[in-house]
């Protein structure tokens, strides 16, 4: 299944852009892989990941996965760099996760 038939980016009712499920996503499911440049830098649309030595990469987003928003309620998680559904996802729904604890209280 490629990408495009996995998600779509759209006008988002959270904020600006964000991600959209082009098809159902069971819970469990493989949704995508957050791809894009190393960085050290922090910027709008980095993902930081815990290596197994307990370091964090960031990744410069380049695919449609930077524009996930964020949510005290997501649908998705990170696992690595693969975004993953935590509950099922109708098709047509944005896709969200938990941008982490300083966003506790944003919303």
């Amino acid at each position: 299944m490629s990408f495009e038939d996995r998600v779509e980016v759209r006008h988002s009712p959270i904020h600006g852009w964000g991600l959209f499920a082009a098809r159902r996503f069971r819970k469990d499911a493989y949704i995508a892989t957050f791809e894009g440049k190393p960085t050290e830098e922090d910027g709008m649309h980095v993902l930081w990941v815990v290596q197994d030595d307990d370091t964090e990469v960031g990744i410069e987003g380049q695919n449609e996965l930077r524009f996930l928003n964020h949510s005290l309620a997501p649908n998705a998680e990170f696992h690595g760099a693969e975004l993953r559904a935590i509950r099922n996802i109708e098709k047509g729904q944005e896709i969200t996760f938990h941008y982490g604890e300083e966003w506790e209280e944003i919303d």
